[in-house]
């Protein structure tokens, strides 16, 4: 079975709460570790086998596309750019027109889930999904909002703020084209998460993992992936918000 080639990277926020550290630079080209965030996105993207991406630009687009131009590691580049803001579901469903292959992967801009695509890949043909998003369990989802998952389909997507422990959902999806009917809501702006997936969850499977993750989102977190990120990407310890690698594929009870 092969690889996922073509990726969607949405990377078209303001990045507000990142100002106090980040300035007049679009959220997914601040610097971890002498290295625009981005960069570590698109690495993570071709080790895990994609051959061309579409950057969905809004906020500062010229600055992305002067950064990355439209090859990056011999995988290609291409650009959708908003000119308003069109929300995750939006900026997904304007890059879907462009995409050319069964399934996409779809990722952010401003976090990083290390090496688990080709895994999550498997995981979507096998459970013949129409949509499979990652989740991972951690100890506190009030940043993130919890995910319900119901014998590995997707339920419910729970309110930030709530504390305890649960499985968050890491914004990294794969989609078949075919069958994922994003195209169907009349709205120009909208969630992803809410608006489309929570109205259509028939077909929607949960990937569940271990991989390390960071959201750079707000300014302790960005601070941190500067502390560790090349570390795990250099084989370091994988226990941010990690808990013992088991049962790491929910499987359809049939």
């Amino acid at each position: 079975m092969g690889s996922i080639k073509e990726a969607i990277v949405l990377a078209g926020g303001f990045g507000t709460r990142l100002k106090s550290v980040v300035k007049d630079l679009p959220k997914p080209l601040a610097e971890v570790s002498g290295r625009p965030f981005l960069h570590y996105v698109l690495d993570n993207l071709r080790d895990g086998g994609v051959e061309k991406t579409l950057l969905s630009v809004g906020y500062m687009h010229n600055r992305v596309i002067d950064a990355i131009g439209t090859e990056f590691r011999g995988m290609e580049i291409d650009y959708v750019i908003e000119d308003a803001p069109l929300g995750t579901g939006g900026a997904i469903r304007e890059a879907l027109k462009l995409a050319r292959s069964k399934d996409v992967v779809v990722v952010n801009g401003d976090s990083i889930l290390l090496g688990a695509l080709n895994p999550m890949s498997c995981f979507h043909h096998d459970e013949m999904a129409s949509i499979t998003i990652a989740v991972k369990y951690v100890p506190d989802t009030a940043r993130y909002g919890a995910v319900t998952i119901n014998g590995g389909r997707l339920e419910l997507f729970g309110e930030k703020n709530t504390v305890g422990p649960g499985y968050i959902n890491t914004g990294v999806y794969i989609i078949d084209r075919r069958r994922a009917e994003v195209m169907d809501i009349h709205l120009d702006s909208f969630s992803f998460e809410r608006d489309f997936l929570m109205k259509n969850p028939r077909g929607v499977f949960a990937f569940k993992t271990d991989a390390y993750f960071i959201d750079i989102g707000v300014p302790e977190d960005y601070l941190r992936a500067e502390d560790e990120l090349v570390f795990q990407i250099n084989g370091g310890s994988n226990d941010n918000l990690a808990y013992p690698a088991q049962d790491i594929l929910f499987r359809r009870r049939h």
